[in-house]
């Protein structure tokens, strides 16, 4: 038995456990030698209604390295399946535990997950731990997506453990605290699929309506409504990832949650110079999840969804799939609506009009020819002026920029309304990679001060101030080759 801590606001049941057996396996973290307290997000914790005033970091370091567990903690790994790469594989939680859901003052429901815990039953030849530079890589990086307006899973605290991880070489030990709406993945019913269960599978679908989607309980096909209700919500997510420049790096259907929150941040990256097909990741050789992929890897993903659901959406096979090829049908143009808004408000324009698409095309294929940085175009754009650098005397893109005054003219307000929306949907702080890479170094060598900078600039991504001055411009040589690791 794990000893306990008195509640300091926590408030945990594990909803997740009613599914059948075979989703989960309960076990513990396993014990860490020395935990020593990294980070804490003190305003996320708040807003979770938790309270870590009175507690002092030691016992705060027990507590996010799972060698105590929060009162009514009932720890558990979940099992799912995934295909990575295109193939299909049996997962599960190989290096976490669901420690419990946490319910808010306000009534919601959040998973609570330690990442780097110790090996489960899902664990193959893995050793269940985690090393410091990627949990700390997904705490800034989540944090950021969050600033940035899009749907996440958030990170609460980076513990180390007092001991190391071999990896290509020998690396500190840390633990991750993910905040969710849930863990339920795409992976998961390809799990349910994979048993051949049906009830198992209709138990899974209806949790996920509960949970995520209730209003498609009253639905004439309910289980139509929750395929919609995620290609709406991975659509748009999608989308809103890609008008800021980013690569997720790893689109396995294990890593699509049924809720349309972004996991897992291991080979993710933003765009230094744009390139459509943009690479991070170190084992995408064929480009697979290139930058200019994703939107069909999602539409492919979420066909792998509706496969598994085809027994819950009409007895007659055939039928089945007429409903599900018809509500996948539907990605292409949620998401083209959904990208189209976005980039509309990127260069200020309002009223849709036939030829917006065009404009906003040409602009990124011109990036693309001229190697512009994606997000510091965007921000240059944000004046009534051409901007001065000699990358914009190009006559491609005086053609285009007179295009787009014109464009601007259509809109029916002030030029003034224009530049404000532009200025409020294109950031002028991103994690640049460089950046980013000094300061977890820096981390892994004990000083956090570059890495509590930049988590300090990338929380206000919208804000021009003379703190976050070293962090707004582009890198003077952009690394074409960059890449970044799984963290496993």
């Amino acid at each position: 038995m794990h000893p306990t801590l008195p509640t300091q606001g926590w408030k945990l049941e594990n909803s997740y456990a009613t599914l059948p057996a075979y989703f989960y396996t309960a076990l513990n973290p396993t014990p860490v030698r020395a935990p020593q307290l990294v980070i804490i997000n003190t305003a996320l914790a708040q807003s979770l209604g938790l309270d870590f005033s009175t507690t002092d970091e030691t016992s705060l370091a027990q507590l996010f390295s799972g060698n105590i567990l929060p009162e009514n903690a009932s720890p558990l790994a979940q099992g799912y399946a995934g295909h990575q790469f295109g193939n299909f594989t049996l997962l599960g939680d190989g290096r976490a535990h669901l420690i419990g859901e946490h319910i808010t003052p306000d009534g919601k429901r959040y998973d609570i997950q330690l990442k780097g815990s110790g090996r489960t039953p899902y664990s193959r030849r893995g050793d269940g731990r985690a090393a410091l530079a990627p949990m700390l890589r997904e705490y800034l990086i989540s944090e950021a997506m969050h600033a940035l307006g899009i749907p996440t899973t958030r990170s609460l605290a980076v513990v180390t453990t007092g001991e190391t991880v071999m990896r290509q070489t020998e690396l500190q030990g840390a633990i991750l605290t993910r905040v969710a709406s849930s863990h339920l993945r795409v992976g998961t019913f390809e799990y349910a699929a994979a048993k051949q269960d049906y009830a198992g599978l209709k138990s899974l679908a209806d949790y996920a309506i509960s949970r995520h989607y209730p209003h498609a309980a009253t639905h004439k096909n309910p289980y139509r409504a929750l395929l919609e209700s995620v290609i709406q919500q991975q659509a748009t997510l999608i989308a809103a990832w890609m008008c800021v420049g980013f690569v997720h790096g790893v689109m396995n259907t294990d890593n699509m949650t049924i809720s349309g929150e972004t996991i897992d941040y291991g080979p993710c990256a933003f765009l230094d110079t744009f390139s459509m097909g943009a690479v991070f990741s170190s084992i995408d050789h064929q480009g697979r999840y290139a930058f200019g992929n994703q939107p069909t890897i999602a539409h492919w993903n979420l066909s792998r969804l509706a496969e598994t659901l085809l027994p819950l959406l009409h007895e007659h096979k055939t039928t089945a799939i007429e409903i599900a090829e018809e509500a996948i049908a539907g990605f292409g143009e949620t998401f083209q609506q959904a990208w189209l808004a976005g980039m509309s408000k990127k260069l200020g324009i309002l009223n849709g009009q036939p030829d917006d698409v065009a404009l906003v095309q040409d602009l990124l294929e011109w990036m693309q020819t001229a190697k512009a940085d994606y997000t510091t175009t965007f921000r240059d754009l944000t004046s009534t002026q051409v901007p001065e650098k000699t990358l914009y005397q190009d006559a491609a893109f005086l053609d285009w920029h007179t295009r787009w005054q014109a464009r601007l003219n259509n809109n029916d307000t002030p030029i003034e309304s224009a530049l404000s929306l532009m200025q409020a949907h294109n950031p002028v702080i991103i994690p640049r990679n460089h950046h980013v890479e000094h300061a977890l170094d820096a981390a892994e060598d004990g000083n956090m001060q570059p890495f509590q900078a930049l988590l300090h600039a990338v929380q206000h991504p919208y804000s021009v101030t003379a703190d976050n001055a070293p962090y707004r411009d582009a890198p003077q040589h952009p690394n074409p080759n960059y890449q970044t690791f799984c963290g496993t």
